[in-house]
């Protein structure tokens, strides 16, 4: 990876030296609810996968060099996507992009001549600057779909692993992940995690899957259906080479993903996801828990400072659970 790209790497204690003066557990649940907006601001406004992913990452960059406190988490999804809308060159109109936003934040149609989107545009505008000035004007992003189709070229997979990791990378973004490992660290988890949660709880462990050498463990007895080999389990580790360190951080990437699967509220909102939160994450260093359940950080159980801890609205951040493949 170049230099230009590592500067955008930070280790996992740097979360706790954000501009945003807010417990962590509820600044990343307030980037996964602006990663939710703008992924569906960037869905109505039908822009390219590439597009979106670029301000996904935008976003996360901004709210290391400023506050949540200072820029509302809409107000930045819009300019991100506003940004990578000329970017990316699939340029939309700043009105169209203030107006879908407005709709729905206010959750009804807004006429494009409103003041409401007047205004809107006015903080897209004012917000990119600062958003420009975070960026340092570094435009290039690489994300983990392209190391993902790079998988998917080399190597003849289930269709349901190629969605599965497809909407784990998707969901990688709720997360912080694109902060902390490169791109082929995020989509081998992914994939990895996709093979698991297809292969059922009793094929091979995560742990024997990104282990530094091939698991010796015997088959699964009694196995749900035909298990893969076990070269194939570790098909990923190999297509990259990885070194132990790195190996080290896939594992690191499999457990915060799994903690934020688990945040959400699998029995009651998301049953679907239960297949992928019931998996035991891979053995890592002890380290102090991210994400704590969102229906409580929903209630407002954690507050900013200042706040009476009743001015958390707005969707509560959940799983794509889907998302297009790309085209072989």
């Amino acid at each position: 990876m170049d230099s230009g790209a590592n500067q955008w790497l930070f280790p996992l204690s740097a979360l706790h030296a954000t501009p945003s003066d807010w417990p962590l557990e509820k600044e990343l649940y307030d980037r996964a609810r602006g990663i939710e907006f703008l992924f569906r601001l960037g869905s109505s406004l039908v822009l390219p996968t590439s597009a979106i992913l670029t301000a996904a990452t935008w976003f996360h960059r901004f709210y290391m060099r400023y506050s949540l406190e200072d820029y509302h988490r809409q107000e930045v999804a819009a300019s991100c996507i506003f940004l990578a809308t000329k970017t990316e060159e699939c340029g939309r109109k700043l009105r169209d992009v203030a107006r879908i936003c407005q709709s729905k934040v206010l959750n009804r149609e807004v006429p494009s001549e409103s003041k409401e989107v007047e205004q809107c545009q006015a903080s897209i505008l004012l917000t990119e600057e600062a958003l420009l000035e975070a960026l340092c004007f570094d435009y290039v992003v690489e994300s983990p779909h392209s190391k993902l189709v790079d998988l998917f070229d080399a190597h003849d997979d289930d269709i349901l692993i190629q969605e599965c990791a497809w909407s784990f990378a998707h969901d990688s973004y709720r997360t912080t992940l694109c902060l902390h490992y490169s791109p082929q660290i995020i989509a081998t988890a992914c994939y990895v995690l996709a093979q698991r949660a297809v292969d059922g709880p009793n094929s091979i462990s995560l742990d024997a899957r990104i282990s530094s050498s091939a698991p010796t463990a015997s088959l699964p007895t009694p196995p749900s259906h035909k298990p893969p080999s076990p070269d194939a389990s570790r098909f990923a580790i190999e297509h990259f080479s990885f070194s132990d360190a790195e190996l080290a951080s896939v594992a690191e990437a499999l457990h915060i993903l799994l903690e934020f699967y688990r945040a959400q509220d699998v029995e009651k909102s998301h049953p679907h996801l239960s297949y992928v939160a019931d998996v035991p994450p891979p053995t890592v260093p002890p380290r102090p828990r991210m994400y704590l359940p969102f229906t409580q950080m929903a209630m407002g159980h954690f507050q900013t400072p200042g706040s009476t801890g009743n001015n958390i609205s707005g969707r509560t951040p959940n799983s794509s659970h889907g998302g297009r493949t790309p085209d072989k």
